[in-house]
């Protein structure tokens, strides 16, 4: 290959669009950026234990604002991982559990939130090691 190649060596499903049928990637993004949202993975760990109103949502996901948590769980609600039920009394209450959708994904995230505290003093120290001999890189 010369240094003025420029062929495209890519195969042509992976000219495709994502979203174009056969795309080797098609839906994972979209399912990703979903469930990989930190307020998502959030809120399903707290419907996991059961049905949650909102201010209750709200108060266990610290730092979370009220805007971001109903903009979240619309979102999971759209994607069928949510259910939201409004029960016709005065006020109305409304309340949120998971689907069956949802609930699959409970064992994922449970697993991925050990992982997370099993390795987090490794993590913590790469990154203090990183932050030392690398101190121009600010990648926070």
């Amino acid at each position: 290959m010369s240094p003025t190649h420029t062929e495209v060596t890519a195969s042509p499903a992976e000219l495709e669009p994502c979203g174009s049928a056969g795309h080797p990637d098609c839906g994972i993004r979209d399912v990703l950026d979903r469930i990989g949202d930190k307020w998502s993975v959030l809120v399903i760990v707290e419907l996991a234990v059961g049905p949650r109103r909102f201010r209750e949502l709200q108060r266990a996901i610290d730092g979370i604002s009220q805007r971001m948590l109903t903009l979240t769980v619309r979102r999971l609600e759209r994607d069928g991982l949510v259910l939201r039920t409004v029960y016709p009394t005065v006020p109305a209450r409304v309340d949120y559990r998971l689907t069956d959708t949802g609930a699959g994904l409970t064992h994922l995230v449970k697993a991925l939130a050990d992982w997370s505290l099993s390795h987090r003093a490794a993590i913590a120290e790469a990154r203090t090691a990183y932050d030392r001999t690398h101190p121009d890189h600010d990648i926070r």
